[in-house]
């Protein structure tokens, strides 16, 4: 692939910001309202979709809340946001172990946008839209290290999936 092409990824994911979490409803949410609203922030992010059974199933395992008269919070959604991409890179039994620890140690907005700068961080740098990595955060706990290193790993992945798919279609089409 040429750096012609290479530089083609980046339209891919230019634009793309997570919501903040003041932007999340701070109304309740119906399973397919929460759904189509987190879908139509992950779409540009192949493969981070996710499906009202997908959501029962994180709440069945105890990874969200159950919802309050059938309505996911912003705070669920939150998690729900980071969830759709770690589920990405890991396994749930360690997602949920993972969301375990970071509600021990942070607040959920903290966590959250935490989470969503260091993901649009990880993402310009993956894609070469920045030629460094920012410092995010003063926190130098383990807990802080695993969130990079997942962030990072899922922005990875996302940049080999839109190369390949560019790849095929230069190939089949």
């Amino acid at each position: 692939m040429t750096d012609d092409n290479k530089k083609a990824l980046v339209p891919s994911i230019e634009g793309f910001k997570m919501p903040t979490f003041d932007q999340i409803p701070n109304v309740g949410l119906y399973l397919e309202q929460a759904t189509t609203f987190l879908n139509e922030y992950l779409e540009p992010l192949d493969g981070t979709q996710l499906t009202s059974s997908m959501i029962s199933n994180y709440v069945k395992k105890h990874l969200i809340e159950s919802p309050i008269k059938k309505q996911y919070s912003r705070e669920q959604l939150a998690y729900l946001f980071f969830i759709a991409i770690s589920k990405t890179v890991l396994p749930l039994a360690d997602l949920k172990v993972l969301v375990e620890i970071q509600r021990k140690t942070y607040t959920t907005r903290r966590a959250y946008e935490y989470f969503t700068e260091e993901l649009d961080n990880a993402l310009e740098y993956v894609f070469g839209t920045q030629e460094t990595l920012k410092k995010i955060g003063r926190d130098k706990t383990e807990e802080k290290r695993m969130l990079d290193n997942i962030i990072m790993t899922a922005a990875h992945k996302i940049y080999l999936e839109k190369y390949f798919a560019l790849f095929h279609e230069q190939i089949d089409g």
